[in-house]
């Protein structure tokens, strides 16, 4: 029977209006968050993130669809000592090795320090020579903001400037040290560290050199999984929907990414039993070793065949969906994607932030460096005193999220995907701006 277009409207609101009940009717997303979030850390290579990758892989078997463990390789890497002293009164300081970090030797390194305060590029390119050899102290910076400057930028100018070692100290008092990712992946670099506010002031107090320890193991053929379901449409264009479930060992790295893995599975949940009238498939992955430089879905997507990428028509990442009652799309420099997101928003009575330019945050940098238009849906952007401030470190704990959020966030995640595995034509999406425009 034809359809008028109010009456289409009608049927696909009130089918769209069937997930969203789903959802809020699925008290797995909320038992899920939490069981992930008791795992622990997750980091990937150790035994709590192959308990969350059994834990996901049981949520994801649903009996009709094939749950698929892609082998991904990366360069793992191993820390089993660390210490950070005061070098003449050895008094211990509360520190925390960057993943990938450089290896000192077995005695170690005693180095003088220079505090660079926020330490711009600007700031690090001024000091110069001041820094060769030189243990040198930076600042963290709230990672989600248009003005951050990515730890790992200010790692590398300071490693071409010679220095010897290199210390973030997260600003937040009483939470101890920060982590993250040095980026090195086994190439040659220097002695990295999170230090604690505490641990730092007292470090630049008593003017006394620096002893770093730093012992451990290059993995270069580490291997994790990425967990993949395809749900077939009508066609075999594609949307992907991702979130990554590794972290570190600090905490139970539930903002990141706990919140964003459970919302992908009460996803998969909610649009499993009408996939059959979707135009397009869906395929759901959680990639492993994203907070190793994004390299597990950047080593997934390059073992695809080119036609498998070429039936990738969107990619929605979620990535930290709570820790703010705001919401924002990061859309890689694809402009009308971002439009399409907070069009699909609104549907769900939630206005959604826009942030136009690429940020290389997350696992969808990957998909749109591919050529595939990729957005990230995260909470907090621009928000430095929001509850994500205490991403990367011993905070991030359940205790920081709220089911209410989480329940916004993936009712938005869901009329995104509504809207994507619907349209009758999507190839508009794939209008980047240029080059030089989309750099963050």
């Amino acid at each position: 029977m034809k359809q008028d277009a109010a009456g289409t409207a009608t049927m696909a609101q009130a089918t769209f209006e069937q997930v969203r009940a789903a959802l809020n009717n699925d008290a797995k997303l909320w038992q899920d968050f939490l069981s992930i979030c008791r795992t622990g850390g997750r980091l990937a290579g150790s035994d709590s993130e192959a308990a969350a990758l059994a834990l996901c892989e049981a949520a994801l078997s649903d009996g009709r669809h094939t749950v698929h463990c892609d082998p991904t390789r990366y360069k793992g890497w191993r820390c089993n000592h660390i210490a950070l002293r005061l070098a003449d009164s050895g008094e211990l300081l509360d520190a925390a090795p960057l993943l990938g970090a450089a290896f000192t030797p077995k005695e170690g390194l005693v180095l003088d320090v220079v505090d660079l305060g926020r330490g711009t590029l600007e700031q690090i390119h001024a000091a110069g020579a001041q820094l060769r050899g030189k243990a040198v102290l930076v600042e963290h910076e709230y990672p989600f903001s248009s003005e951050t400057i990515h730890r790992r930028r200010k790692l590398a100018a300071i490693q071409e400037a010679g220095a010897a070692a290199f210390l973030i100290v997260q600003k937040e008092p009483g939470i101890g040290p920060v982590s993250g990712s040095s980026g090195r992946a086994g190439a040659p670099g220097i002695p990295s560290v999170g230090i604690s506010l505490e641990s730092a002031r007292r470090l630049l107090e008593s003017g006394e050199p620096l002893s770093i320890e730093l012992h451990g193991e290059d993995i270069p053929d580490a291997q994790t999984h990425t967990l993949r379901i395809e749900l077939p449409g009508q066609t075999d264009e594609t949307i992907v929907l991702s979130a990554h479930l590794d972290g570190h060992s600090l905490a139970e790295s539930a903002l990141d990414n706990a919140t964003g893995v459970a919302a992908a599975l009460a996803l998969a949940r909610a649009y499993a039993p009408i996939m059959a009238h979707m135009r397009r498939s869906l395929t759901v992955c959680l990639f492993s070793a994203e907070e190793w430089a994004l390299r597990g879905s950047h080593e997934w997507l390059q073992a695809l065949a080119p036609e498998s990428k070429a039936r990738m028509s969107m990619n929605l990442n979620l990535d930290s969906l709570s820790g703010s009652d705001n919401l924002t799309v990061l859309s890689s420099g694809f402009p009308v994607l971002g439009q399409l997101a907070q069009a699909a928003a609104k549907r769900v009575d939630v206005q959604l932030g826009h942030h136009v330019p690429l940020m290389s945050n997350s696992d969808h940098a990957n998909f749109a460096a591919q050529g595939i238009p990729a957005m990230r849906l995260i909470a907090g952007f621009n928000e430095p005193d929001s509850d994500l401030k205490y991403l990367l470190t011993r905070a991030d704990t359940s205790r920081l999220a709220k089911e209410a959020q989480l329940r916004s966030a993936t009712q938005v995640a869901a009329s995104i995907l509504w809207d994507a595995l619907t349209a009758e034509d999507l190839s508009h999406l794939k209008h980047p701006l240029p080059a030089e425009a989309a750099l963050s």
